[in-house]
């Protein structure tokens, strides 16, 4: 029977997330296949996703053991490592990049590259973040390589020395089935909506002085921020100076929670600089939410037609883009409904598939 071996990291690093749901969706389709099984390697993690998944420690009687972030990281490492020299599985797949137990293992290594972000854009990173030294360890040593894109296959090849011969693309995919709501409390009745982190590359700035500008001719007009955690000093001190701190809204939303922030948002943007697929597109089609992108990176390939851009570095031009959504019923109308059509081409049971044949073809 082919056994694949999932390591504890990216459920050790997030609670929620597009990349600890994905090994998740990969984990449930073993779970529907016969001939496959998996070993998760992890002794105790606070992740939703695999919160029903058996986890060793996961008693309050081992409390002591996991006090702190970095005993969490040790002790689920010290496992992996155990099960890695006991080599009772086909096929690894890590969840992340560090390669911890990399001098122990003895079967076929397939690695996820999400992005090349660091490779792409090093000035808005920390030259001491070991990240992309990990990253390339492991391509190197990987047996096969997963692009999430076709912009991330290029970039792959671009920024390394690896064969185009060792990369599958699989685009990522989504849960089809109807999407379940909860209630926001406070939730504005109009506004725009940016998700995720607002650091960087993520060019959430452009979108605050866009709103800022907006906001002028549409009082009522609001800004909701969804995930990303709290707002920090700094991001109150920049709203403020703005004049938009009391118009932006700052929710840390369930998945429930967020299908409802993007079904009543006028639109969702995303303003990033650089992304290696842009999974938060497809929750916005799958809410029906109007789609504004920035012409960068991967996001023709991914929304096509079902989406506007505007010019990643013109406050101008977001502006301008944004007005049309508000201001023309039709444009937002036709966005809603081409962004449900094109949805249908990213069902995660395609992007799991294709990722067991690969598991199939490997062993």
């Amino acid at each position: 029977m082919l056994k694949v071996f999932y390591d504890h990291q990216i459920f050790t690093e997030q609670t929620f997330g597009g990349i600890s749901r994905y090994f998740k969706y990969l984990i449930d389709g073993i779970k529907n296949t016969q001939g496959l099984d998996y070993k998760l390697g992890v002794l105790r993690s606070n992740n939703y996703y695999i919160r029903t998944e058996k986890q060793i420690l996961s008693n309050s009687m081992f409390n002591s053991l996991f006090k702190t972030q970095e005993k969490l990281i040790k002790r689920n490492n010290s496992y992996c490592k155990y099960l890695v020299k006991k080599n009772e599985f086909s096929i690894c797949h890590p969840t992340y990049f560090n390669p911890y137990f990399l001098k122990y293992l003895k079967k076929p290594l397939i690695v996820t590259v999400h992005d090349m972000t660091y490779e792409a854009m090093p000035q808005y990173f920390p030259s001491a973040d070991p990240s992309p030294y990990f990253k390339r360890i492991m391509m190197n040593q990987a047996e096969r390589i997963i692009a999430i894109s076709e912009t991330t296959k290029a970039d792959i090849l671009r920024y390394s020395n690896i064969k185009e011969n060792k990369i599958s693309v699989i685009h990522h995919g989504i849960d089809l089935s109807p999407a379940k709501y909860a209630v926001v409390p406070n939730l504005p009745k109009e506004y725009i909506l940016f998700v995720g982190a607002r650091w960087s590359y993520k060019n959430f700035h452009l979108v605050a002085d866009a709103f800022k500008v907006l906001s002028l001719k549409y009082p009522n007009l609001k800004l909701v921020l969804a995930g990303g955690g709290k707002l920090t000093y700094g991001d109150s001190e920049f709203l403020t100076r703005k004049n938009i701190f009391d118009k932006t809204i700052q929710i840390s939303a369930t998945d429930e929670q967020l299908n409802t922030v993007y079904k009543n948002a006028i639109c969702f943007i995303y303003p990033s600089l650089y992304e290696g697929f842009g999974l938060p597109i497809l929750e916005a089609f799958k809410n029906e939410c109007p789609v504004l992108l920035s012409d960068c990176s991967c996001f023709r390939e991914i929304a096509g037609n079902a989406a506007n851009y505007f010019q990643h570095a013109s406050l101008e031009s977001l502006i301008t883009e944004i007005k049309k959504i508000i201001e023309n019923a039709n444009i937002s109308s036709q966005l809603r409904s081409v962004g449900k059509i094109k949805l249908l081409e990213y069902p995660i049971e395609k992007c799991v598939s294709k990722t067991i044949d690969l598991y199939k073809s490997i062993s």
